[in-house]
């Protein structure tokens, strides 16, 4: 039961496109990368401070009016976000004059006085005040290089330095791709966004492993067939693997994004963004990399 049969796909060939546009990618996840460090991105109240209230009413609720009554009581930076399930309304609010403890009482009161016949509990309240904002900050940058660190060391142990170097661009890739989209999109960066960072980060370089095991084990009994053709080959052998492994987890993906809640939403869209680059990375920027290195080694040979 092949999707795909035997394929013949000069993967190699494509290498200059898929340079450039990996470089655009790059360089905007770069920018969203340096943004979030500075604490300029779209950041979530885990690593900017914050309040965030979940309140479940008996009854549905405006979000324009919810947005007017809060303005009228000085919290006009409040986010409101609707949640279809229930009459639930998030409410996020991010550095104030207000002192840390007191905004949730806050926005309580508010709704108390501005909605009387509505009666509403409090599902959940979160508060981080700006230090320790700013530490998670820090810290989860921190975390990503470590992981890429231990990526290569990995990676050069597994294999050799070369297939290291390839491994940890790619995965580099994978992660400044994930900044990129939620940075052009504007979409929260917070701790659920890291942890997919992070598993994706896990995910490409086990897809990765796969394609550089393929293509030793070719280098080895081919040592007189071009580096070109033997990374082609590579490739095409384990390419109906790594779809129907990537197919079978992007599913997954997308059913966490379409009905698993507003809570995760963000996380499952970086996980179904993650997926698909993460395979795109393997073919063609892991493995044209380690390509082209072989490539000079051996006419520096000559």
């Amino acid at each position: 039961m092949e999707i795909i049969g035997k394929t013949n796909i000069d993967f190699m060939g494509m290498k200059k496109v898929s340079f450039i546009i990996s470089a655009i990618i790059s360089i905007v996840g770069l920018i969203g990368m340096i943004q979030m460090a500075r604490g300029a991105a779209n950041m979530g109240i885990d690593f900017s401070g914050g309040t965030a209230l979940q309140l479940k009413f008996s009854q549905p609720i405006g979000m324009d009016k919810a947005r007017e009554a809060l303005a009228r009581h000085n919290l006009k930076e409040a986010t409101l976000q609707d949640i279809k399930d229930g009459n639930k309304l998030l409410v996020k609010v991010g550095k104030t004059t207000l002192a840390t403890g007191k905004v949730a009482d806050t926005i309580e009161d508010v709704f108390k006085k501005e909605f009387p016949g509505n009666a509403f509990v409090v599902e959940s309240s979160t508060e981080i005040g700006p230090s320790v904002g700013d530490k998670l900050r820090k810290d989860t940058l921190t975390a990503i290089l470590i992981s890429l660190i231990g990526i290569i060391i990995y990676i050069a142990w597994r294999f050799d330095f070369k297939f290291g170097v390839g491994a940890i661009i790619a995965t580099m890739h994978d992660v400044l791709a994930m900044f990129a989209v939620f940075y052009v999109l504007n979409k929260e960066i917070d701790l659920l966004f890291i942890t997919a960072v992070l598993t994706i980060a896990g995910y490409s370089l086990t897809d990765t492993v796969v394609v550089f095991d393929r293509i030793r084990e070719n280098l080895h009994k081919n040592l007189k067939e071009s580096m070109h053709n033997i990374f082609n080959r590579s490739i095409n052998e384990v390419l109906s693997r790594s779809i129907i492994t990537s197919l079978t987890t992007f599913l997954a993906a997308c059913s966490l994004f379409l009905f698993g809640g507003e809570v995760i939403h963000n996380f499952a869209f970086a996980l179904v963004i993650g997926i698909v680059v993460g395979v795109y990375s393997s073919v063609f920027v892991a493995s044209p990399i380690v390509s082209l290195w072989e490539e000079r080694g051996l006419k520096a040979k000559a």
